[in-house]
């Protein structure tokens, strides 16, 4: 025979363990000194630029785009 779930409980569970995770969220993006979050935007934004400048650009003579 099967287990009876209460649906109620199961819900109110779920919703419990989403509130979690995104306080963990949360605590990560917001939770940190002004200092700190600034050198890891700058951080990202270079790595993003590294990676731009890696880029190949496509040949607009070409379809193919090679």
């Amino acid at each position: 025979m099967a287990e009876i779930v209460n649906f109620n409980k199961a819900k109110k569970a779920r919703d419990k363990a989403a509130a979690k995770a995104q306080a963990v969220q949360n605590r990560a993006a917001h939770g940190r000194p002004k200092a700190e979050t600034q050198q890891s935007l700058l951080e990202r934004l270079a790595r993003e630029r590294a990676l731009d400048g890696h880029r190949r650009d496509r040949d607009p003579e070409r379809p193919d785009g090679d």
